[in-house]
């Protein structure tokens, strides 16, 4: 298929899918007589692989070790798990991240209302003295 054709079936653009061919990400397509990029069915399982890592987070030099290390367009799948395990431990500590600040952020609503219930201003410098995100880790 032509470079037009994967990109529809992609829903990608086909400068990005030059951009993969580029950046080694996706193997060159072989040029046709007539100097169209023609891509068989491994082409597509390739990108689709790709979008779906990067919807996960994954960038895309990692991607473009793990396929270093493939063979024959194929990952080791000891790799695999091992990507998919650090990926899910660094959206834990994001997870952990975002919960402190939510609470951080709870406790600032909560000092400002009271602050302004009694027609004062928060004073910034007391309530960072006794945050908990603002001391040292």
């Amino acid at each position: 298929m032509r470079i037009g054709e994967l990109a529809r079936q992609t829903g990608m653009k086909p400068s990005a899918i030059r951009f993969y061919e580029a950046s080694g990400l996706l193997p060159e397509g072989t040029r046709s007589t007539n100097g169209y990029r023609e891509y068989g069915p491994a082409a597509l399982e390739r990108l689709q692989f790709i979008q779906l890592s990067q919807r996960l987070g994954f960038s895309l030099d990692s991607l473009r070790q793990a396929f270093a290390q493939g063979q024959g367009g194929r990952l080791p799948h000891d790799l695999v798990q091992a990507g998919l395990a650090r990926r899910r431990a660094e959206i834990a500590r994001m997870r952990a991240e975002l919960d402190e600040q939510d609470a951080e952020l709870q406790r600032l609503a909560a000092a400002c209302n009271e602050s302004w219930s009694v027609g004062e201003c928060l004073d910034g410098s007391a309530y960072l003295a006794t945050s908990p995100l603002s001391r040292p880790a």
